[in-house]
């Protein structure tokens, strides 16, 4: 195995003269989780096809698994889990993952053990027997999802994988991945939701409006924003204290939640200077600590207010 899992070099995709992708590069390391980054419509769905050879870049290369345009080839080693969801609703659940496992290229007695350990592993072993048409949107969301693992592949590329899943779901989910992660697998892992990829991805890839906007290590794109970056917190709200948010002298910008704000320096400002102005403010204040920025504080930075309704946060 090569120590990248997959590479993209300045991949664009038209359609219909709008450009959905535009020389997008990036290098996802074997072994690692990787967040593909971005509001909706920023073009992540389409580099994934591009990925998976569903679409051909119209120029650029991706090369997968170590095969330059092999996406669709290399299937029986890729596990794909696309945004718009699809399973044959009148098949019983066990018989459709040990159909899709042998369509993988898994011997159909290794199926037949291995889909209803996945089913008990996911919480839906009394659900075997049954059509998918009769389970829950969560529960069809979970055996799509063992439908793309189950064949064990080297890639696993997830598409908005919680989308619909409830808390206790989404926590099974990402526990899941983990593992996946811990046994070897590569994942490729698409949301717009900033705070899920912060906590699982290793690296991350931000496009925005089809490009790239910054990509590398989170620890690393996290600590090259650091410094300037304060969490204020006050007991009354902050609109007291708008004036002093919006002097461009001390903040270059705020990012206010009502009682708490994060809040970016301005260039050569000291944090000390802000919290001797809310002193002086009378401001009551329950927090005032220098953070690293969250991923989504640092998409708006460096993509801007535009995006911001397009990039969602979880509570």
């Amino acid at each position: 195995m090569t120590d990248s899992a997959l590479e993209l070099h300045e991949v664009t995709k038209r359609y219909a003269g709008h450009v959905a992708v535009h020389e997008l590069s990036l290098e996802v390391p074997s072994g690692s989780i990787y967040g593909l980054l971005g509001p909706n419509g920023a073009g992540k769905t389409t580099t994934i096809r591009m990925i998976m050879g569903i679409v051909k870049p119209d120029t650029g290369t991706a090369i997968v698994l170590g095969v330059k345009d092999g996406g669709w080839a290399l299937s029986h080693r890729i596990g794909y889990l696309p945004e718009e969801r699809g399973l044959y609703k009148k098949m019983k659940v066990l018989d459709l993952l040990i159909f899709l496992a042998e369509a993988k290229g898994v011997d159909r007695r290794v199926a037949k053990t291995a889909a209803p350990e996945w089913l008990e592993r996911l919480g839906l072993s009394a659900w075997g027997g049954h059509k998918v048409d009769q389970l829950s949107k969560g529960m069809q969301q979970k055996v799509q999802f063992i439908a793309t693992v189950l064949h064990k592949p080297d890639l696993v590329i997830l598409d908005e994988p919680f989308a619909g899943l409830d808390p206790v779901n989404s926590q099974v989910m990402k526990d899941t991945v983990l593992e996946l992660s811990r046994q070897g697998a590569t994942i490729v892992f698409s949301t717009h939701v900033m705070d899920q990829a912060e906590r699982l991805c290793e690296s991350v890839c931000i496009i925005a409006r089809g490009e790239k906007v910054l990509d590398g290590r989170v620890a690393d794109v996290k600590r090259d924003h650091h410094g300037r970056h304060v969490a204020v917190g006050v007991q009354e709200g902050l609109a007291s204290i708008d004036k002093i948010l919006a002097d461009k002298s001390l903040v270059a910008k705020a990012d206010n939640y009502g009682n708490f704000a994060e809040v970016e320096m301005a260039e050569g400002t000291p944090p000390q200077k802000l919290l001797t102005s809310l002193l002086s403010a009378g401001a009551q204040i329950n927090r005032f600590e220098i953070v690293e920025p969250s991923l989504h504080k640092i998409f708006l930075d460096r993509v801007g207010s535009s995006a911001a309704t397009a990039v969602a946060v979880e509570p």
